[in-house]
């Protein structure tokens, strides 16, 4: 994985399909600019997930785009995913390297230094931070001070993204922070047009790394 791979980080939701498919959303937005997809599945059960998952592996790999799912370690090696990403209550970032191996990308949701630095010492090669704005997506998050968010980008020698209420409005308020990319679900997946609104995300994040 580049650096550059973190500039727009897409995450699947399918709350948003409205009756499509999501493989039609994900091509839409690999085709306007994503340079990194999670696969993010909370309900689906195992063999639809996995079914799920060969199929969106296959069009990231098409576009020549990193591949990461979230959480679920098993099936990201079982499938070969470019790497998996995962939270501070799921499993601990050095279990999760033994597991996929030192090629794997792993990646690790912080809000703290200490969270940030511990991850970078068990192995994560990046980190998503926030909420840095208010979010629907998630229940759990509070959003983090901008001094905050910083200081982690400044306590670490990897790259992180920031996630968390990202819009095309917003995005710029983030700028000189230290992050190399914006990690977003609704401001793609429950747009309209999904395409051009990757395409101006792209654009929006190149401007404030």
């Amino acid at each position: 994985m580049k650096k550059e791979d973190l500039l727009l980080y897409a995450i699947t939701d399918r709350y948003w399909l409205n009756g499509r498919n999501l493989a039609d959303d994900v091509e839409l937005t690999l085709k306007g600019g994503t340079t990194i997809l999670q696969l993010r599945e909370k309900n689906l059960d195992e063999e639809s997930f996995y079914k799920e998952a060969v199929e969106i592996k296959a069009l990231c790999r098409k576009y020549n785009v990193p591949f990461i799912i979230n959480d679920n370690v098993e099936l990201a090696k079982k499938i070969d995913a470019d790497g998996v990403h995962v939270g501070q209550n799921d499993m601990q970032a050095q279990d999760v390297r033994a597991i996929i191996g030192p090629n794997k990308i792993l990646g690790v949701s912080t809000q703290t230094v200490e969270e940030a630095i511990l991850a970078e010492k068990m192995g994560a090669d990046y980190l998503g931070v926030g909420a840095v704005f208010p979010t629907g997506s998630k229940d759990d998050c509070w959003v983090l001070d901008h001094n905050l968010c910083r200081d982690i980008c400044n306590a670490v020698k990897i790259p992180v993204v920031a996630i968390g209420g990202i819009t095309k409005d917003n995005v710029t308020q983030l700028k000189g922070l230290g992050f190399s990319g914006i990690s977003v679900i609704s401001a793609i997946f429950a747009q309209k047009d999904i395409f051009q609104s990757s395409k101006d995300l792209l654009e929006k994040a190149r401007c404030i790394i």
